[in-house]
């Protein structure tokens, strides 16, 4: 039975590029932080995945700290921003209620946190968000696009007033890199973390983009790999293989990929819109290109997402019976929706017609016969 992978929102397959990149530096065996000629060539391979991956973010090099995903990279955000302040008087973060909870565990963990509420869309107010800004808050966290319901939200007037008020502004963009255009440059942020499987790189990688001139203290300490910013040895044939996901979306292949995402999600919410008891969530005009997220009214997801794995396509739902967590899922409770029956599709570099059209075959049957059942 063929398989029609569309949970590309929580990892996406290795791409061909990445996986020759990874395949060819597990023959590195060196510790790139040597002279001898095995380690200058394992650093080469590191520093050519950094400018690689600064080439896709409008970043400069140096200014990309390789991490182990954007977990850590949240991490190293919200530990390193609470502790600029010597005094201890600017440790109080701001984020708005649909942050990953990435960010909503370790903006707590650091120091006081206001949570911002959002709109049944998952839009939120920037006027709202800044006015929660105070003389105690070191930074202000704000997603690049939500990776449940796919909204985006409009970073620059916040950008711009936590830079007038020098406090820092971290941008989550594990779900947009890779699938639209980052300027990290031009978005004038002061950091953005990204994971590399999310759009087709090897997982157990990523990075934290830490703005040019800006000291922030080491979540993990120990080494001074990274120049001093990340501590332990660098995992090469991962980094590579980043680099080379990366790379391989030059050219207008990250354009071409982004226009046929949003024609396959169209198709696809168009398919269930015209379903009984479904409800599109999220903002459907300012949303990242890749993915759907429906609630469906009377059917618990777990019995729909069973139903579709058995005729071979994959999707996941954010409600608590059909994830890794027993809490219901904080992003749709911010909206003030139902957080039990959500389901979400999402495309990725190698989705064709086929699986939407599988998908789409079958979810009337799925939600007919589970409806008989009741």
């Amino acid at each position: 039975m063929a398989r029609h992978y569309l949970d590309h929102a929580s990892t996406s397959p290795l791409r061909p590029a990445a996986r020759e990149a990874l395949t060819t530096a597990l023959k590195l065996c060196a510790d790139p932080g040597r002279i001898h000629e095995e380690g200058l060539t394992a650093r080469h391979a590191v520093e050519v995945a950094r400018q690689q991956v600064a080439d896709l973010l409008g970043a400069h090099s140096r200014e990309v700290v390789f991490t182990s995903g954007a977990t850590e990279s949240i991490a190293m955000a919200c530990h390193g921003a609470a502790r600029r302040d010597p005094e201890g008087r600017r440790s109080h973060s701001v984020l708005a209620a649909l942050e990953h909870s990435a960010v909503r565990l370790c903006a707590d963990r650091e120091g006081p946190s206001t949570v911002v509420g959002v709109d049944r869309a998952g839009r939120i107010d920037p006027d709202v968000l800044l006015g929660a800004v105070g003389d105690d808050t070191a930074i202000v966290h704000l997603q690049w696009g939500n990776h449940e319901v796919g909204t985006c939200h409009d970073l620059a007037p916040v950008v711009a007033a936590c830079r007038e008020h020098e406090v820092l502004v971290h941008v989550d963009a594990a779900q947009a890199a890779g699938r639209v255009p980052v300027d990290f440059g031009a978005l004038g942020a002061d950091l953005l973390s990204v994971s590399a499987h999310k759009f087709g790189g090897p997982p157990g990688v990523g990075a934290l983009l830490v703005r040019r001139g800006l000291r922030l203290d080491p979540l993990l300490l120990g080494g001074d790999q990274e120049r001093a910013r990340r501590a332990g040895l660098e995992n090469v044939p991962a980094v590579a293989g980043f680099g080379a996901a990366c790379e391989s979306l030059g050219e207008g292949v990250l354009a071409d990929e982004e226009a046929d995402a949003r024609r396959l999600t169209d198709l696809l919410a168009k398919g269930l819109a015209a379903l009984d008891g479904v409800e599109r969530y999220g903002d459907t005009d300012r949303r990242l290109p890749h993915l759907v997220c429906v609630g469906i009214s009377d059917i618990e997801p777990q019995a729909v997402l069973l139903g579709l794995d058995r005729v071979g396509v994959a999707a996941h739902s954010g409600s608590a019976c059909a994830s890794e967590g027993l809490e219901p899922s904080p992003v749709l409770e911010a909206m003030g929706i139902d957080t039990h029956r959500s389901l979400r599709f999402s495309v990725g570099w190698n989705t064709t017609d086929a699986d939407m059209g599988a998908a789409l075959d079958a979810l009337p049957g799925i939600l007919a016969g589970l409806r008989a059942l009741r």
